[in-house]
């Protein structure tokens, strides 16, 4: 060990001290900061150690470190003792000089500080103690702020991992949390609430495991892979509970005290915590379970050669009280940090989802043709209920396959051999007409405003086969995630993985994609339906991995509908990874859930369940679509009822001649439009953390608002479920007596946006859609519900407004159709004592009154009206459509 004077003697060369200065005023500090004189090294190594870490391998990404970080670990096992023996003087100078070149720096920013000392420390200790000695002096003069500084400025973050716990305000989360988990504070553009959260390991791999903690008694909801392509719904309140590929992940904790704090939280509240897994780099993340109660988190690059061993933003943890908005604010947070893509509000929306429309899937599936397609929008126009956008689903691209592997006896997959129709969409008297033909019969015979066709996002289920000289597609062999394959162990067996996929190199996607789609907007083709996107992920072998292949896809695929489809015209299907979400900034449609399967009697209720649940999520990256369904089915209110209060598009698989019209006209109007709420319907909050197809008492209560009424959907959807032993959707016992719950004007979450005044006592007017039965409910009060198993129920709430003393209004719609508030389009309280309303569509149209008025008209014309004293319902028939592009004017007047 070098003596005392020959230490000072280098310090008063390298630092330009004396030894009596140095002496003095070392020790002089030393003893005035008795904190200093018992740093522990070995509490802080493994935060020095990831800080250190991170921007060491921020400036050298592509380096190699694990053998530099083998020596300075090896000499830090030993660096506390060699410390510790050190004379106190000496140290004494070292921190002088220390804290003097860190008094300013930023433990976040101080990458350059550290390097400065190390090297001048070199000078004065061996290298394996000097360099990490710089950092853990600056690292623990920045973390403990001298105490006395940190106790007058530092505000405690409302999310924090503190003394191994992840703790929410003082609500402990997470328990146990390992020392090799980082967190970093969200920059200024974000809210203050949040963390991202991250791990180090000691060796650089393609899959990394971690706890982040014990999670028990805490209510949670999670979004996870029950498939490669879907997600569903799981409650519950234990780690273990938590399934493989969580990708959204919900909590609500308690807390118990009384008192307001400083900043306006009242500590009882509820407060729901979200966790976001994230992609970072190469890498996407998900969350789990484990047998221990500990929640982990998941690292996967989907390629063995792409490796890492830190990662330091894979997890966003955001806090509130309200559980919608806390949501949203932690994906604008992550959309700020990963630039990767954009937030529903921000992207088009197709015009499809204002129409009704008609889809070939169920109807045809792969047998679609001509034909076909011309009979199916023929007969739905012929019942008075025009479709206006069609989606030509699977079944009129060229493709090639089928010949028998001998030896594994399996059927090769179909590929795509070319961005043309095949031979049933072309024109048997001139075959160079192709599919423009039907595009043209549907637009100009039928008066459609929209076609879209379907393609997968690799061109075909199979690929684009190698022939297809353009492209130069090359056959390659899905591999799923452990907890996809867990989830779902049939993948083994799929053709996709035992045959192959023909994948288009991504440097040639584009010159793909641009070819396909302009050929399709030349035809009249408005938009596709992308399906089978999640295969992607499972291809990023050699490629770069999972995440960087998703990314070049879909910002080819993104830019390609920008310069093909002037109105957006994309649905993403089959598209639940994060890998996908993330890296899509165009789509702005996306299915909601696996498919409306019409002949399996277990999937209504848990369709329903799921599209709800999932919206949750999805909504904030797009508008969820909650898929076709059949009007003339045994479940069809059940599923109609819910596509109207959806805010997604609506539309049916109907075959030809097979309709319900008395049920789309509560859907659709004459003129092919829809009444279509404005946000993306989701569980109420009460609804957020009961399962209401497992638990078998719970009612699913879905909310969503109009312009100036809301809509509140109730749903028995008990007895089926995904099952984690099973691996698959099952029936389980339930009681076959109807289920009790209760509904509530707040139900309606934002139901205060539906009104202008100011002064708005909470009161409501709530219309029963299958009773036809009207009351008033004050801001506590409810009403009753008892339903069966696929049986639903719809409420129409609309805010009252006090005109008078003596006179209440609250409109209410066309209260013969679902979502009857999606109607009015205007809504203006006169000073005189009137209402007038702009209404859209035709048909009975309903207001609750506290009076009968003295006067209505429509479009200045006086008009009868039916008035019920008992509970208020009045009501006028607007007997045709308005012009084109019009809307009816009501007048009411008192």
């Amino acid at each position: 060990m070098p003596s005392f004077s020959a230490l000072t003697q280098d310090s008063s060369v390298v630092f330009g001290w004396n030894e009596d200065f140095a002496l003095t005023a070392s020790w002089q500090y030393f003893v005035d900061n008795p904190p200093l004189r018992h740093l522990n090294f070995n509490q802080l190594w493994n935060k020095i150690y990831v800080q250190f870490r991170m921007h060491t391998e921020l400036r050298y990404p592509h380096g190699d470190l694990c053998n530099m970080w083998n020596v300075i670990k090896a000499k830090c096992d030993e660096f506390h003792e060699i410390w510790m023996s050190i004379d106190i003087r000496v140290r004494g100078v070292l921190l002088v000089y220390i804290l003097r070149e860190a008094k300013d720096e930023c433990v976040i920013d101080m990458s350059d500080a550290v390097w400065k000392l190390g090297n001048t420390l070199l000078q004065v200790m061996y290298w394996g103690v000097g360099l990490p000695l710089a950092y853990a002096l600056c690292f623990e003069r920045n973390w403990e702020n001298f105490q006395r500084k940190e106790e007058e400025m530092t505000i405690t973050p409302i999310v924090r991992i503190s003394e191994k716990k992840l703790v929410v305000r003082d609500r402990t989360v997470l328990m146990d949390v390992p020392d090799n988990i980082i967190s970093t504070p969200v920059a200024s553009s974000g809210p203050e609430d949040g963390i991202f959260v991250g791990a180090v390991f000691d060796e650089s791999k393609s899959r990394h495991v971690v706890s982040l903690g014990t999670l028990r008694d805490i209510r949670f909801l999670a979004c996870f892979r029950f498939k490669l392509w879907w997600i569903t719904q799981k409650m519950g309140d234990q780690g273990r509970e938590i399934p493989l590929e969580t990708q959204f992940l919900l909590l609500e904790t308690k807390g118990v005290s009384q008192h307001k704090s400083d900043d306006g939280y009242e500590d009882h509240k509820v407060m729901y915590v979200v966790f976001l897994p994230l992609i970072e780099g190469p890498f996407r993340a998900c969350l789990q379970g484990n047998l221990r109660d500990e929640l982990e988190l998941c690292f996967e690059s989907g390629d063995t050669e792409t490796k890492s061993s830190l990662f330091t933003h894979s997890l966003f943890i955001n806090v509130g009280t309200d559980p919608f908005k806390t949501i949203t604010d932690a994906v604008r947070t992550v959309e700020l940090h990963l630039k990767s893509f954009r937030q529903r509000h921000e992207k088009k929306i197709p015009g499809i989802v204002d129409y009704f429309g008609w889809c070939t899937w169920d109807a045809f599936y792969q047998e679609v043709n001509q034909e076909g397609v011309e009979a199916g929008l023929k007969s739905l126009s012929e019942g008075g209920t025009p479709p206006k956008f069609v989606i030509i689903d699977d079944g009129w691209q060229s493709v090639k396959g089928g010949s028998q592997v001998q030896k594994e006896k399996l059927q090769q997959p179909l590929r795509l051999t070319g961005v043309r129709e095949n031979a049933k969409f072309r024109n048997k008297e001139d075959p160079m007409v192709g599919i423009e033909s039907i595009v043209s019969i549907a637009k100009e015979k039928y008066g459609l405003k929209y076609v879209y066709v379907w393609h997968a996002i690799t061109g075909y289920w199979g690929g684009v086969h190698p022939d297809v000289d353009p492209y130069m597609s090359k056959v390659r062999y899905s591999k799923v995630s452990k907890g996809v394959m867990e989830n779902e162990p049939g993948w083994k067996f799929d053709p996709l993985a035992v045959q192959g996929v023909g994948l288009v190199p991504p440097e040639n996607v584009f010159k793909f994609y641009d070819e396909l789609h302009g050929y399709l907007f030349k035809t009249g083709v408005d938009g596709v339906k992308v399906d089978v996107q999640c295969v992607l992920e499972t291809l990023g072998a050699e490629l770069g991995g999972r995440v960087e292949l998703s990314r070049m896809y879909h910002q080819a695929l993104d830019a390609s509908i920008s310069k093909n489809f002037a109105d957006n015209g994309i649905i993403a299907c089959m598209s639940h990874g994060t890998d996908a979400l993330y890296c899509s900034k165009q789509t702005a449609v996306v299915r909601a859930s696996d498919d409306f399967y019409p002949q399996d009697p277990l999937s209504h209720t848990i369709h329903i369940a799921s599209v709800s649940y999932n919206s949750i999520f999805l909504g904030e990256f797009m508008l969820p679509d909650w898929d076709m369904f059949h009007s003339l089915h045994p479940a069809a209110e059940y599923h109609a009822s819910a596509r109207a209060i959806s805010g997604g598009p609506i539309y049916v698989s109907d075959a030809p001649g097979k309709h319900d019209f008395e049920l789309l006209r509560k859907l659709v109007l004459p003129d092919g439009s829809v009444l279509r709420a404005r946000l993306p319907a989701r569980p109420t909050q009460d609804s957020l953390f009961s399962d209401p197809s497992r638990d078998g008492i719970s009612l699913l209560k879905i909310w969503n608002m109009n312009k100036y009424t809301g809509v509140l959907g109730v749903y028995n959807c008990q007895g089926a479920a995904w099952s984690t032993i099973e691996k698959k959707n099952t029936f389980h016992i339930t009681g076959k007596e109807p289920l009790a719950g209760t509904v509530r004007s707040h139900d309606v979450h934002l139901i205060a946006e539906a009104t202008s005044n100011p002064t708005w006592d909470g009161n409501c007017a709530i219309y029963c859609h299958k009773t036809g039965k009207l009351v008033t409910l004050l801001p506590n009060a409810s009403i009753h519900v008892l339903l069966e198993i696929l049986n639903y129920d719809v409420f129409t709430v609309s805010p009252i407004r006090k005109m008078s003393s003596e006179i209440e209004f609250a409109p209410l719609g066309l209260i013969d159709m679902f979502n009857a508030g999606g109607a009015i389009q205007e809504l203006r309280y006169e000073g005189n004592g009137s209402v007038q309303m702009e209404v859209k569509g035709c048909g009975r149209f309903g207001s609750y009154s506290s009076s009968k008025p003295t006067r209505c008209t429509v479009s200045s014309a006086s008009v009868q009206v039916s008035y019920n004293p008992l509970c208020g319902l009045l009501t006028l028939d607007l007997d045709r459509m308005p012009e084109e592009s019009q809307l009816h004017t009501i007048d009411v007047e008192f």
